[in-house]
């Protein structure tokens, strides 16, 4: 799929948002990407998880997992395409672990996904996670690559789209020092 039919995607859906925004990484943005407003529409995650989920179908993976809340529906999407499991992680007293039951096994490959990456936080907190359960980790994708730096994940990280968007840290922001009211659209809380 092309970059550009992507991108037509999220403004289609209005989730390319702008704005001042305050990402889950804690820096600021005047641009967000809504993916849930992607995501409500089944033919639009289909059409993407099935692209991502491509990007994989060689490694072979058993498991799907993702932080929640952003990345359960792109997990449950890759998984479907890949005819594979799909688990998620979650904090728990500040801590990403799995919950619910889930389990991953030593004898798991693991791919790891993301509906948006900035710092790869999130995803590296999954990654431990699997890590501690001795499984394999074979990949991470997200449907966009917001970082602006190369986040190195230990492994293949693969992408639909790369969008530049600058960022601030909070006490450099150009956004806060004209006043302009802040928003906080992603699963982390202020």
């Amino acid at each position: 799929m092309e970059k550009e039919k992507i991108l037509e995607i999220f403004k289609t859906t209005n989730a390319l948002l702008k704005g001042h925004f305050k990402l889950s990484s804690g820096l600021h943005s005047e641009k967000y990407l809504q993916c849930a407003l992607v995501l409500q529409y089944p033919e639009h995650t289909r059409q993407l998880c099935k692209e991502l989920a491509l990007e994989f179908k060689d490694d072979k993976p058993s498991v799907v997992v993702a932080p929640a809340v952003g990345g359960v529906v792109v997990s449950f999407g890759v998984a479907d395409a890949l005819g594979c499991r799909s688990v998620f992680t979650e904090r728990e007293d500040g801590e990403m672990t799995l919950r619910r039951g889930f389990d991953i096994q030593q004898s798991d490959r693991v791919l790891v996904v993301e509906d948006v990456v900035t710092t790869g936080t999130s995803t590296k907190e999954v990654i431990a996670v699997v890590k501690q359960r001795g499984a394999k980790i074979v990949g991470v994708g997200s449907l966009v690559n917001r970082s602006c730096e190369k986040v190195n994940f230990g492994v293949n990280f693969k992408y639909l789209i790369k969008l530049d968007v600058e960022t601030f840290k909070p006490d450099e922001c150009p956004l806060c020092k004209n006043g302009i009211p802040i928003a906080k659209p992603g699963s982390r809380r202020f």
